[in-house]
């Protein structure tokens, strides 16, 4: 009795569910990796102002707030320079989120792949608690469409640089962009190099 070799068709088929079982073990991996690197936080589990999350109107003067007090002291210092300047030409800095615990980054992340459908989709707009720069207090967003052209505009004479070109309210410190410029962005998160870790 001899056995047949499965037709190049089905062969192909059967190639291309291999390959979607393994990626889906790929994305369960990376999720119980997130969960056992970040055991403090518990699903369900209310998320507020001490984990990084922004209350109505907070500004980059609002250093009794997580958000904005445990953000980098020279990103801090140059984000208030600049909005002393802006305040001067009416406009105000919102802060729509700023340093965020490993925890409240994670949550970010789920809730993002619960939009978005796919851990690559969601990559596009939240990273890692082990790679995103709000986590380490080296990132703002900042609210208002105002404060954004502001920024887009003289925000490089601070050292202050969009790094996204999806994410207009997302500002760096860059302090070489003062004699040099911005560098130029990534198209969104997933180009950028230190997204990859």
């Amino acid at each position: 009795m001899s056995v047949s070799a499965p037709a190049p068709g089905r062969r192909t088929r059967l190639s291309i569910r291999a390959a979607l079982v393994v990626a889906n073990v790929a994305i369960i991996g990376v999720f119980v990796h997130q969960t056992l690197a970040f055991p403090s936080f518990s699903a369900g589990a209310a998320l507020g102002e001490a984990d990084g999350a922004v209350p109505e109107g907070l500004t980059v003067f609002d250093d009794h707030i997580p958000a904005v007090g445990n953000l980098d002291p020279a990103l801090l210092g140059a984000l208030r320079r600049a909005a002393t300047d802006a305040g001067n030409d009416g406009v105000k800095f919102y802060v729509n989120s700023g340093w965020r615990t490993p925890a409240y980054q994670e949550q970010l992340l789920r809730d993002a792949v619960s939009k978005y459908g796919s851990m690559e989709e969601a990559a596009r707009w939240v990273a890692t608690p082990i790679t995103s720069p709000h986590v380490l207090g080296q990132a703002i967003d900042i609210g208002r469409s105002d404060a954004t052209a502001w920024l887009a505009e003289h925000g490089a004479r601070y050292g202050l640089c969009q790094i996204y070109d999806n994410e207009p309210w997302h500002y760096e410190l860059r302090p070489e962009a003062i004699s040099r410029g911005c560098p130029p962005r990534y198209a969104d998160p997933t180009h950028d190099p230190r997204m990859q870790g």
